[in-house]
């Protein structure tokens, strides 16, 4: 019987590839894989999955910008990455430029708030582009995705960035439009609707917001046709793949920047609502499934069965129907491969890449040191750590950002919000946790060391 220290096997293994030149890597990979058929082996493939091999791992994956080759449907790359202790999936929604909606979708086991350090995300950075026209700006609402397609030279490039749409009660409209105007710090005409939104709250706003944090339009706002709706910015990044606006299009203020900066006046834009989208790349068809919006799913997804029915008969090979069924139901969010053309086999397990966990993730806040000489709100006392760490998670995420903190006791752990500089913006933010969060904070004064 074959017996493995799999310690002492691991460092040596590691003490290899390590001094290994990289002709000679694939080599040990290749050793190790035929390892995992010999008894004994239980947790071989574990240790090979802690190598995490240099070669097979990269530090960087694009992720807005992308060419589209004659025929095919589908840009990008599936990639998965190993959280960090204090990650959240909102932080790693945003480093890489996705939505916290499709993030989610594709990681359903995983908290949102307070995930397991080591743990390991799919990054869904790969799209089914919509089924329209390439030109101009596309917005897919099911998708919560944007699409922008210019020719370069042969070649159709396309910019894809996420987005915030409206709420059921306000839904973004669909339709064709066009950019009418482009504005660098907007100012914010709040409508009479909104305003009276916000006065039932409690929380009454002026007739315009001037540029500035607390404006929602953010930095930069392209007007549409129809004008009472902008693709804009915000200053609630975590609300991006959302369903969170008044009908707008919402962007992170990074990609609001390069959209706005790529799209001239006149850009057409085209608003669906395609839920179930399918596609082909170097011969291998695609189905990528969202949840649909309200009264939408029904014709779309009939419409994807039929072009499938329509892979099938040209292919003279039948589908899985079954595990497509699956694959709609589960709503994962991005293009799953269920057939290949020229083999006439199906493909069920999508193939992604590891990354390198970048050292800082964009536009993570970071927290201030405690100040004894400043104002805080304390948010909340809890009995269980990870839900204080949540709740601390959530306040971080607020628009503007309002930094929280957990001090935790034997017995207890405390959400404690700031620092402020003074009073007035110590109780502002406490006015903001109990309309946004409806936390009843309570003042902490600075201490006296007189």
């Amino acid at each position: 019987m074959m017996v493995f220290k799999f310690s002492s096997l691991y460092i040596t293994l590691r003490r290899i590839i390590d001094l290994s030149p990289l002709s000679n890597r694939l080599h040990l990979l290749i050793l190790l894989i035929f390892t995992l058929s010999f008894p004994g082996c239980a947790g071989m493939r574990e240790i090979l999955d802690e190598l995490q091999l240099p070669r097979l791992q990269e530090k960087k994956i694009e992720r807005n910008d992308f060419y589209v080759s004659n025929g095919d449907d589908v840009i990008g790359r599936l990639a998965v990455i190993r959280l960090k202790k204090g990650d959240t999936l909102p932080d790693i929604a945003r480093h890489f430029s996705l939505g916290i909606n499709t993030v989610s979708a594709a990681n359903p086991a995983i908290d949102t708030w307070v995930p397991e350090a080591g743990e390991r995300v799919l990054l869904p950075l790969s799209f089914i582009l919509p089924d329209t026209r390439r030109k101009g700006i596309v917005i897919n609402l099911a998708a919560m995705r944007l699409f922008q397609y210019k020719r370069k030279g042969e070649l159709l490039a396309v910019s894809t960035y996420p987005v915030g749409i409206g709420t059921a009660e306000r839904p973004t409209p669909m339709g064709r439009m066009v950019i009418t105007r482009k504005k660098f710090r907007p100012t914010w005409y709040v409508p009479a609707s909104i305003a009276e939104d916000y006065r039932k709250k409690g929380d009454p706003l002026p007739p315009k917001v001037p540029p500035g944090p607390l404006n929602p339009l953010g930095e930069h706002a392209l007007y549409l046709s129809r004008s009472e709706y902008l693709v804009h910015g915000t200053n609630k990044p975590a609300s991006i793949g959302l369903r969170a606006t008044n009908g707008c299009i919402r962007l992170y203020p990074e990609d609001i920047r390069r959209l706005f900066e790529n799209t001239p006046v006149k850009t057409p834009v085209n608003i669906v609502n395609q839920p179930y989208l399918v596609g082909e790349r170097d011969g291998i068809i695609y189905l990528e499934a969202h949840t649909p919006l309200e009264g939408s799913g029904t014709d779309e997804l009939n419409k994807a069965y039929a072009t499938l029915r329509t892979f099938e008969k040209k292919s003279g090979h039948p589908l899985d129907w079954e595990k497509l069924k699956e694959v709609v139901a589960e709503a994962r969010g991005f293009p799953v491969p269920i057939f290949d053309i020229n083999r006439g086999s199906e493909l069920v397990v999508p193939k992604t890449i590891k990354l390198w966990h970048p050292g800082k993730l964009y536009g993570k806040l970071e927290i201030p040191k405690l100040k004894t000489d400043a104002w805080y709100v304390l948010a909340g006392t809890l009995r269980k750590k990870v839900d204080a760490l949540r709740l601390a998670a959530i306040i971080n995420h607020q628009g503007p950002p309002i930094p929280a903190r957990v001090l935790s006791t034997s017995d207890r752990h405390r959400v404690l919000a700031g620092p402020f500089n003074d009073r007035s913006e110590a109780k502002e933010a406490t006015k903001r946790l109990k309309i946004d969060l409806e936390i009843d904070g309570i003042l902490v004064e600075p201490v006296d060391d007189s």
